[in-house]
């Protein structure tokens, strides 16, 4: 059975702190729909904490195909960007940026104490998060004459079917929403109506 829900942040987290030998790391989770609301949250992070030294995160992006990065902004390879986003798989969230801002406290703290800390303020970050379950959906485009209204708002009502959008001019323009699961005999539903026409968007 293919998954179709996928878990997410609603909101930014509240600030976390971790504290390793005097380093401090604070940790923040955002909910991200783009690279361009990730790049806006890092610059705000940079303007806030302007004498950090290092913003270390890890990204993900997309329910089905996915795309994520892990930046180690400076520290050892792989000892910050890849234990944050190891904390991304671990909560299985999506569409979720976590951002550790680490003040250097004066003592080094070694590889494995640098990946225990960034996984541990990710963590924390996360669980002071409030995740969410939400269904992949699928949108439809419907075409119709006006006659088949009545057919088409009864599949709608039947179906519990969200409308996004609707115009109504010379003939009827539908956008629907549609759980992943449910979409592929809606759409054949649909397309057995004579005289309408869906397509995917």
């Amino acid at each position: 059975m293919e998954k179709d829900t996928y878990k997410t942040i609603v909101k930014p987290s509240e600030e976390t702190l971790f504290k390793d030998r005097n380093s401090k790391f604070f940790g923040y989770a955002f909910p991200v729909h783009s690279e361009e609301d990730i790049k806006r949250c890092l610059e705000e992070l940079r303007k806030k904490h302007h004498t950090a030294r290092h913003h270390c995160y890890a990204w993900q992006l997309g329910t089905e195909s996915i795309r994520f990065r892990a930046n180690d902004d400076g520290e050892p390879n792989n000892s910050a960007g890849q234990p944050i986003y190891g904390q991304i798989q671990a909560f299985d969230v999506t569409n979720v940026l976590i951002v550790s801002v680490r003040y250097f406290g004066g003592t080094k703290l070694g590889v494995g104490g640098l990946i225990n800390a960034y996984r541990s303020s990710a963590q924390l970050a996360l669980e002071a998060s409030e995740i969410i379950e939400k269904t992949i959906d699928i949108h439809y485009k419907l075409k119709f004459g006006y006659d088949l209204m009545n057919k088409v708002q009864r599949v709608i009502k039947e179906r519990n079917i969200t409308i996004i959008n609707q115009k109504l001019e010379l003939d009827c323009e539908y956008i629907i929403s549609v759980r992943k699961k449910d979409a592929e005999s809606l759409f054949n539903t649909f397309e057995s109506i004579y005289q309408l026409e869906i397509s995917e968007i």
